[in-house]
């Protein structure tokens, strides 16, 4: 794999974004920024678009990142400034079991604990093979020049992790 200093962590919710992204910042000693975090507030409301953008913003100009996170209206520009993405594109049963079995634990990636296993969110996770991730494909398609590592299985994230070497530029 080509050096990066700049890495997406992308992939349909409970696939263990946050997971990968947290090893790969212990691999690097890159900056973690989850996107979640940004997004929402512990009194489980947002922020603005604009605050949202101006904080990615900020986080885009730093020279090292690790960004986890779909929010595919702001996919583009994390495409366009990145060194590496690594997808995780999981089977959705793998993805709800995960996001299941999250509920009721406190996580760094999410400024609440979870409570339930919203319907809403229940049927994100179900629809995104199809709602989603063709869209995700094409956008990283359109930059040909991206390291991209895609993973269909937990199994294939950890074995990369355990052989990858920090060679960070």
């Amino acid at each position: 794999m080509k050096p990066f200093n700049r890495a997406i962590v992308i992939g349909s919710p409970g696939a263990g974004k946050s997971v990968f992204a947290r090893a790969l910042r212990e691999k690097t000693g890159l900056p973690l920024y989850y996107l979640d975090q940004i997004w929402h507030k512990p009194d489980k409301t947002t922020v603005s678009r604009e605050e949202f953008d101006r904080r990615l913003a900020e986080i885009l100009a730093e020279e090292r990142w690790i960004i986890d996170g779909n929010y595919q209206r702001t996919l583009r520009p994390r495409l366009e400034r990145c060194d590496a993405v690594f997808l995780l594109d999981y089977p959705k049963e793998v993805c709800l079991a995960g996001a299941a079995s999250r509920i009721g634990t406190v996580r760094e990636d999410l400024p609440w604990v979870e409570d339930e296993f919203d319907e809403e969110f229940r049927q994100w996770i179900e629809e995104f093979p199809e709602k989603q991730l063709p869209e995700i494909y094409r956008l990283i398609g359109e930059y040909p020049e991206k390291s991209v590592t895609v993973f269909q299985s937990r199994k294939e994230s950890e074995q990369w992790l355990k052989s990858y070497k920090n060679n960070s530029v």
